[in-house]
């Protein structure tokens, strides 16, 4: 998933990039309601996790002016203290489609949101799409230039994080979580996963999409979007 996280708590921010970084999701983040808008109106997200009180500009104003400037299909979760039922009331009026009362359980939080996001998508949106090449998510079939390409587990799994991440660069140790958990990685099985991919990606084509930033980590799309 591709989250902002639009909240002024510092110490929350963090615990909440550290624990969905760690699970091949992509996150950004915004201190206030007006940089949140800002960058909820240039992006594209799966969801958006918005705290109600916050500074220049709250929760439920921020709502109102997404969707008068631009009608969103990504869900939105709703953070506060506040849990009087007028209160989750006001948030549903004003187009929340979740609401989690702080303090929360950050796995909770975790699936609420992947809840929401597949039932927000559409079934096209099961099926990821990079330049030529085809990822259905539901079939697990792979294919480049219409032709099929055979993938192994852990190839699948990695293949399905980039381009969900695209054009964003995942980290390898983002990867090693989603291969291996909590459980120490090994880099090296890591680069040969990484090479039968490669090999099945961009192997029989000149176009490569598979790329390597140096010191960061791996993105895939376009060279021209380097």
């Amino acid at each position: 998933m591709k989250l902002l996280i639009v909240e002024d708590n510092h110490s929350l921010v963090v615990n909440l990039f550290e624990y969905f970084e760690a699970r091949g999701h992509v996150l950004d983040a915004a201190p206030d309601g007006v940089i949140g808008l800002h960058l909820a109106l240039a992006n594209h997200y799966d969801a958006i996790v918005l705290d109600w009180v916050m500074p220049r500009l709250d929760g439920v104003e921020f709502i109102k002016l997404l969707q008068a400037a631009r009608p969103t299909n990504a869900p939105i979760i709703m953070l506060t203290a506040r849990n009087e039922l007028d209160d989750k009331l006001t948030g549903f009026h004003a187009g929340a489609d979740d609401y989690l009362t702080k303090p929360f359980a950050i796995p909770e939080l975790e699936i609420r949101l992947e809840k929401l996001v597949n039932r927000a998508l559409p079934a096209r949106l099961h099926v990821l799409e990079i330049e030529d090449l085809r990822f259905d998510l539901d079939t697990l079939k792979a294919t480049r230039g219409g032709v099929t390409i055979r993938l192994y587990p852990a190839s699948r799994k990695i293949l399905e994080v980039l381009m969900r991440a695209s054009p964003a660069v995942v980290s390898r140790e983002q990867l090693e979580q989603v291969l291996w958990g909590d459980a120490a990685g090994d880099v090296g099985r890591l680069r040969s996963h990484l090479y039968d991919l490669r090999t099945a990606v961009d192997g029989p084509f000149d176009r490569k999409l598979i790329h390597t930033k140096a010191l960061a980590g791996y993105w895939i799309g376009a060279p021209d979007d380097d």
